[in-house]
């Protein structure tokens, strides 16, 4: 098994390659959410057939243990008196299940009072996969076998143990019972983890007759393409294991609706094997941003991108514009939406006498002014009152907000920010917060692009296990991908990795020779742990934008207030 819990690309795992921890609780009462605490722990953790291991623990619930339950598990008060509390017993406990397939008889009652406790303790619940035995059961034999699924029942005829609502001995016959139902199904043809998690849940008809599309799928990272009758491409992802995530589109681990109808409509399933992660995710984009699939949420916002741009003509303007030009302009974004875009250019125009008109004006503008200059919100370049030296100083200052430093901006926005809570204008101030944000973001984001999109090449790499994990990246977009293994010749390899690399031409100002997804998807790569620079550099500036983002947030601000 890989570290790490269980998720779509292990479903695939043959049954007897899977560790699996039995586990049996004792209780005070029925649910936790009304009050009733563990009493006792017992787990067995089995693989291929055989035990491996066992835990065992009396709990002290710090409550009274009820008679009835006295009786009916023979725990009493005196047993768990200095026993260890939950908080001590819990921990220890889900180390002894990490990277394993939990199994209960009735497993919403044993892992509702595990995820209850980890919640109040604050233990992040690890999210092992889960296979209940009694629902097993239930579909396994027939009523004449089994009027009823009690463990009781089942363990008189499957097992040597008899259950007397100890933990571990509960815990012990639940494992022969489980073997017991592995032998049963392994003629049906549920030998793997996703077989079994088909078998014991909703799968539709369509589901079980397309899953053959999956066969001959690799075990390997990459991209996936859904296709129907005409190869026109339905849907794309990705995954770190292509065979398992394929599959997992015909069991019960898919429950979207929209999904069944994609899977309705697929006719056969396209395989490309990546060499890294990354470009797995690139491919993805890049493909989706081609064929625009009909089952991606993402074709719908794909390649929509509003940029703020500050014109480069007699007397410059803030503008709203879909793409980037090669004009000598300033550009900030993307921008997710124009009404983010507008946002951003308020703040600008809030702070700034630049003109809002949109008519690009000549050398000697002789045209009325508006009511912005009558305000003195605009130097009014059109009916000549201002100067050339004079407008292009406050150009000067608004381009450093944008491609410098906007640390003039914050300190004015956060201050009105003050201004306006003092006087318990809220919506104001809050108004102001937001639209800064949005400004400061696109102003971050906009500096991230260029630190990557300017360098011609970098070359890094992110160790594995096996060997290493290597990019080559112009100008902002992945030129190839590669595998280097521990025994290769490095030098070798490196030179015939660089030698297939696309050639790229650089982007545009701040915008990449890619998608900007492409390139953002790259950035946080680099900035990943264990990532190391083989050639090139790159370097965030150190006036980026974001350090001033928290000054921003609500709570920071009435902290600041209150202070």
């Amino acid at each position: 098994m890989n570290s790490g819990q269980l998720s779509f690309d292990d479903l695939g795992v043959p049954l007897q390659d899977v560790t699996w921890v039995v586990v049996d609780l004792e209780t005070t009462g029925g649910s936790p959410a009304k009050g009733a605490r563990i009493t006792e722990f017992g787990a067995v953790k089995v693989r291929g057939g055989e035990v491996i291991g066992e835990f065992q623990s009396l709990v002290d619930p710090q409550i009274p243990i009820p008679g009835f339950i006295s009786v009916l598990t023979g725990i009493t008060d005196q047993m768990v008196a200095g026993a260890p509390r939950i908080e001590s017993v819990l921990p220890a406990f889900l180390e002894f299940a990490h990277d394993t397939v939990l199994v209960a008889h009735n497993a919403p009652f044993d892992i509702g009072f595990l995820k209850h406790n980890a919640r109040d303790l604050d233990i992040p619940w690890p999210g092992n996969a889960v296979v209940d035995t009694a629902t097993l059961a239930r579909k396994t034999f027939t009523r004449d076998e089994f009027p009823n699924v009690k463990l009781a029942s089942l363990a008189a005829k499957l097992s040597t143990v008899s259950p007397d609502h100890r933990a571990l001995t509960d815990a012990r016959a639940t494992v022969d019972v489980l073997h017991a139902i592995f032998e049963r199904l392994g003629p049906r043809g549920i030998s793997t983890l996703d077989d079994l998690t088909t078998f014991t849940a909703k799968v539709t008809e369509q589901q079980r007759r397309k899953k053959h599309l999956a066969d001959g799928v690799p075990a390997a990272p990459g991209v996936y393409l859904f296709r129907d009758a005409n190869d026109e491409i339905l849907y794309v992802g990705t995954s770190k294991n292509l065979r398992s995530r394929v599959r997992s589109y015909f069991t019960a681990a898919e429950t979207r609706s929209k999904m069944n109808q994609m899977i309705a409509m697929a006719q056969r399933i396209e395989t490309i094997v990546c060499a890294t992660g990354v470009e797995a995710a690139v491919r993805e984009l890049r493909l989706i941003v081609r064929h625009r699939p009909a089952f991606n949420q993402r074709s719908k916002n794909a390649e929509k991108a509003n940029w703020l741009k500050l014109t480069n003509e007699p007397w410059p303007r803030l503008t709203i514009v879909k793409s980037v030009q090669d004009d000598d302009a300033d550009y900030i974004g993307p921008f997710g939406s124009r009404r983010a875009a507008d946002a951003a250019r308020e703040i600008l125009f809030e702070s700034t006498q630049l003109r809002q008109c949109t008519q690009r004006l000549p050398i000697n503008p002789q045209v009325p002014s508006c009511i912005l200059a009558e305000m003195g919100r605009c130097l009014s370049p059109c009916d000549g009152s201002t100067t050339t030296v004079e407008y292009s100083s406050e150009v000067h200052a608004v381009r450093g907000v944008l491609t410098r430093d906007p640390q003039d901006l914050v300190a004015r926005q956060h201050q009105r920010m003050q201004d306006l809570s003092a006087m318990e204008r809220f919506e104001e101030a809050a108004s102001i917060r937001d639209r800064t944000h949005t400004l400061l973001r696109a102003i971050s984001r906009t500096q991230r692009l260029r630190a990557i999109t300017q360098e011609p090449e970098i070359i890094a790499s992110e160790p594995t296990d096996a060997g290493w994990n290597v990019h080559v990246i112009r100008f902002g977009r992945l030129a190839t991908a590669g595998f280097l293994g521990r025994d290769s010749d490095p030098e070798l390899w490196l030179s015939q990795l660089v030698a297939l690399a696309e050639t790229v031409e650089p982007g545009f100002g701040p915008a990449p020779a890619a998608l900007v997804e492409e390139t953002e998807i790259i950035a946080r790569w680099l900035e990943s742990d264990g990532v190391r620079l083989i050639r090139g550099s790159w370097v965030w500036p150190a006036t980026m934008a974001a350090r001033y983002l928290d000054r921003f947030s609500w709570d920071d601000h009435l902290a600041s207030l209150d202070a």
